[in-house]
């Protein structure tokens, strides 16, 4: 049985919203280990084992420093279950930034990763979802770091989203290869000419064409990656709203609204941002996902759900040979010679003048 460690601190809608979303996936066979206030949880059923944490740092303005000060926190103890393996994978539904901060000082990242990357696929009506990354974990990224990220969101796309041969593009403001910032061109002609790893990389697409099906696989940094994503989901959103007012708006429009209900229901489910459980931490060395805040209950069993897939898919094992064979993993430290050595483990103060 897979056990799943998760933070309970910092969601919208309580810890009791997070720890029945918990008993859900428990029933589905997954063990629970959650942390947060036990007082406030009450009574679990079978499956789940209460862990009290009240201290949540969902709320810090500096994720790093709270981590590191506040060993008690929900979410710090969830990681360390992790690291610890008495839990197999990480759910949280709270700050990103606390969750991602965690991930790095406990999970750590994984050898050869430049930057681990937040990779959430997202729902398309009538299509396959696309796997969306960088969408939040760093602003600025390098042209190595987008390169990687290609690699991982492939693997992740092949492995758990079952997509043979997933087409990946880069984000632009431009289908040419010279389109872009000087880091993102640089990128493209990185990903071009990596003949023979098995990516398959179809070149630039614009923001329109995220949703048109063109790539299964979308990469970008994660200031970019995380406007897009609320854009989409604003849009969204503020479409289904729009239907329900037409169909308020008269007496005809009722009666459409009620004859086309069982259409908008469909979509509804389609675009319902809970459907994937949240985004995939990718470039640690064990599994985490990050669940929206807003997530019900059935949202974070859903999450849990997905984290112990990855865990039996073998995410990470799997997206670390991706990287292996494509030569894109993080080169080691370059060895220093015996004189080399010397000279630099001695101080300024006690090296011999020449």
């Amino acid at each position: 049985m897979i056990t799943v460690a998760v933070d309970a601190g910092g969601a919208d809608l309580g810890p009791t919203e997070v720890a029945a979303g918990a008993e859900r996936a428990a029933a589905q066979g997954i063990a629970v280990m959650l942390f947060g206030p036990a007082r406030e949880i009450g009574p679990v059923s079978a499956g789940v084992d209460v862990i009290d944490a009240p201290v949540s740092i969902a709320k810090a303005s500096d994720p790093a420093f709270a981590v590191r000060s506040t060993p008690q926190a929900s979410i710090v103890q969830a990681a360390r279950a992790v690291a610890d393996g008495r839990a197999q994978a990480l759910v949280s539904g709270g700050s990103t930034g606390a969750a991602l901060a965690a991930g790095l000082f406990n999970l750590k990242r994984d050898r050869g990763i430049y930057r681990p990357a937040l990779a959430l696929p997202v729902p398309m009506p009538g299509a396959s979802p696309v796997l969306m990354l960088d969408v939040g974990a760093n602003v600025t990224c390098r042209p190595e770091h987008l390169v990687q990220f290609a690699h991982m969101g492939a693997a992740f796309a092949h492995a758990v989203m079952g997509i043979a041969g997933p087409r990946v593009a880069l984000l632009s403001n431009g289908e040419e290869p010279g389109k872009g910032t000087p880091d993102l061109v640089s990128a493209h002609e990185q990903l071009a000419g990596q003949k023979g790893t098995g990516l398959r990389f179809i070149g630039n697409i614009e923001g329109t064409q995220v949703t048109e099906g063109l790539a299964d696989v979308v990469v970008m940094d994660g200031f970019t990656g995380n406007i897009t994503l609320k854009l989409i989901e604003g849009v969204s959103g503020r479409t289904l709203r729009a239907f329900r007012d037409l169909a308020m708006s008269s007496r005809r429009g009722t009666l459409g609204g009620w004859l086309l209900s069982p259409a908008i229901r469909g979509l509804r489910d389609q675009i319902d941002p809970e459907g994937p459980g949240g985004a995939y931490m990718l470039g640690l060395r064990q599994l985490g996902v990050v669940a929206h805040g807003r997530f019900t209950r059935r949202g974070f069993a859903r999450a849990i759900e997905v984290a112990a897939r990855g865990v039996q898919e073998d995410v990470i094992g799997r997206t670390r040979a991706a990287l292996v064979a494509a030569g894109a993993l993080r080169p080691p430290p370059v060895a220093l010679d015996s004189m080399q050595e010397s000279a630099a483990s001695e101080t300024p103060a006690t090296v011999s003048p020449r």
